[in-house]
C-alpha cells in the first residue's frame, strides 16, 4: 500500500536534497544541473541557469519490500538515490517527490505513483508531466532499477546496489555513481554517459549518435561499451573481460587490466598503460599505447600509424610490420630479422632476451596513413627508460606523442 502525502516537513525536505555546490557543478548540462538543483526546495545550485525557482509540488512515501524494483517512465530528469539505514532500518520504504516551478502542480494530472505488492513494483509514470520537472526517489540499497527518460530528460543513480539495472535516455545524460549491479544496461540516443566514482559488475552501454561515454572506474567480469560518433573514454577498467568499440570517436583510455579488445573504425585509439592481453584495431585512425606489463598484445592499424611505448625492462617476442620501422642500436633486441613483404618490411627479434616461448607484441600497419601527397606507412616502438631508474616514464597522457615530445623524454625510437 501506499500513502500519498502533501510533503514531509522541512525535516525530510532537507534530507531530500541531494545535489550540494560540489554534486551539482558535476552535471554535464546546465539544464540538467539547475533542474535537479531544485529538488527539495526553492534554492539553487551554483550555476544553474536563472528563471522561476523550483518548490517541492507534491510527495509520496510507500511502504515497500526491501527487495523489489523500481519502473519509472519519465520525460523530466529523475534522480535514484539509497534510504538513510539510521532512519530507515528496516528499508522499507521509497519516497518520492516531484519538485517544479510555482504553479506546476496541474501538469501532475497523469503522474502515477503507486505500488504493487504482488510484484514488489514501484512505478512512476507520466507522459506529460513538465519537461522542467524533475523527480527525486529514495528507495531502499538493493532495489532492482528500469528507468527510461524521453526527451531531454537527465538520469542520475548513486550509491544503489542491484541484480538489475537497465537505464535508457535519448538526448539527457546518465549519471551512474558507485552502482553495484549484477547486470547493468545502458542506452543513450544522443545524450551522455557519465560514470563517477566505480561501477560494478557485468556492464553494457551502447551510446549511439553523438552520445560520449565517460568512465572513472569499471569493475567487473564483462565490460562492453559502444559508441557512433561520440568519444569514448575511461580512467581504468579492471575486468575479465572487456570489447570496447566506435565507428568514429576516438576511444582514449588510461589503465587496463584483462583481456580487452578494442576496435575503431574511423577514430584513433589511445591507451596509456595495459597490463594483459590487448587487441587493438583502427581502420583510419592511429593507436597509441602503452605496453606496462605484458600479456599478447595484437595492434592493428589499416590506414594509420602504430605508436607502442614499452618500459625498457620488458621482455617480449616482437613481429613489426609496415612501411617503416626505425631501429636504435641501443635497443636490445635478440634474433633479429628482417624480411621484405609487398611494399614493406617485416622484423622480428627477441627483447630483453626473451625466449621465443615469452609473450609477444605485433603490430601491423599494412597500408599507414597520407601526409600530403605521399603515404607513409609505419611503425614505432619507444622504449620507456625512465622505468628503472625511479622516475615516473613516460608521462600517461591522454594524447598521441609528437616525435619531439617522445623524443625529449630520453626514449629511443624503434
Amino acid at each position: 500500500m501506499f500513502a500519498p502525502r502533501w510533503g514531509w516537513g522541512l525535516g525530510c525536505l532537507r534530507q531530500l536534497r541531494v545535489w550540494d555546490g560540489e554534486a551539482t557543478g558535476r552535471w554535464a548540462c546546465r539544464a540538467c544541473q539547475a533542474r535537479l538543483s531544485g529538488l527539495g526546495g526553492g534554492e539553487r545550485g551554483p550555476g544553474s541557469e536563472p528563471g522561476p525557482a523550483h518548490r517541492t509540488l507534491k510527495a509520496w512515501e510507500l511502504l515497500v519490500s526491501p527487495f523489489g524494483r523500481l519502473r519509472a517512465r519519465l520525460p523530466c530528469h529523475l534522480a535514484v538515490r539509497p534510504l538513510d539505514p539510521l532512519t530507515y532500518p528496516d528499508a522499507d520504504r521509497v519516497l518520492v517527490a516531484v519538485s517544479g516551478v510555482e504553479g506546476g502542480a496541474q501538469d501532475l494530472a497523469d503522474l502515477q505513483v503507486k505500488y504493487d505488492e504482488a510484484r514488489k513494483e514501484v512505478a512512476i509514470v507520466s507522459d506529460t508531466i513538465d519537461p522542467q520537472a524533475s523527480v527525486e526517489v529514495i528507495a531502499p540499497l538493493k532495489f532492482d532499477l528500469n528507468i527510461k527518460s524521453s526527451g531531454s530528460g537527465c538520469i542520475k543513480v548513486q550509491n544503489i546496489e542491484c541484480d538489475y539495472c537497465n537505464i535508457e535516455t535519448e538526448q539527457g545524460t546518465s549519471i551512474l555513481q558507485s552502482i553495484k549491479s549484477q547486470k547493468l544496461h545502458v542506452q543513450a540516443k544522443g545524450g551522455k554517459v557519465i560514470c563517477l566514482g566505480t561501477v560494478y559488475g557485468n556492464i553494457d552501454i551502447c551510446a549511439s549518435d553523438k552520445s560520449t561515454v565517460t568512465v572513472d572506474k569499471l569493475q567487473g567480469s564483462a565490460v562492453n561499451i559502444s559508441t557512433e560518433d561520440g568519444l569514448l573514454k575511461a580512467k581504468y577498467l579492471y575486468t575479465e573481460s572487456s570489447f570496447l568499440s566506435s565507428a568514429a570517436g576516438d576511444i582514449t583510455l588510461g589503465s587496463v587490466h584483462g583481456n580487452i579488445t578494442l576496435e575503431n573504425k574511423m577514430g584513433n585509439i589511445t591507451v596509456d598503460s595495459s597490463s594483459g592481453y590487448l587487441k587493438a584495431s583502427t581502420h583510419q585512425g592511429a593507436l597509441d599505447v602503452y605496453v606496462s606489463q605484458l600479456g599478447k598484445v595484437e595492434l592493428k592499424s589499416h590506414k594509420g600509424s602504430i605508436l607502442v611505448k614499452v618500459p625498457s625492462s620488458l621482455q617480449a617476442h616482437l613481429q613489426l610490420s609496415g612501411k617503416e620501422i626505425d631501429m636504435n642500436s641501443e635497443v636490445h633486441v635478440q634474433e633479429m630479422a628482417e624480411a621484405q613483404k609487398d611494399d614493406g618490411v617485416i622484423i622480428t627479434g627477441l627483447m630483453n632476451q626473451a625466449n621465443k616461448h615469452e609473450k609477444w607484441i605485433k603490430a601491423d600497419a599494412p597500408k599507414g596513413t597520407e601526409e600530403g601527397r605521399k603515404q607513409r606507412r609505419h611503425v614505432k616502438v619507444v622504449l620507456d627508460l625512465n622505468s628503472n631508474m625511479g622516475g615516473k616514464g613516460f608521462p600517461h597522457a591522454t594524447k598521441q606523442f609528437s616525435d619531439t615530445s617522445w623524443l625529449s623524454y630520453n626514449s629511443i625510437q624503434f
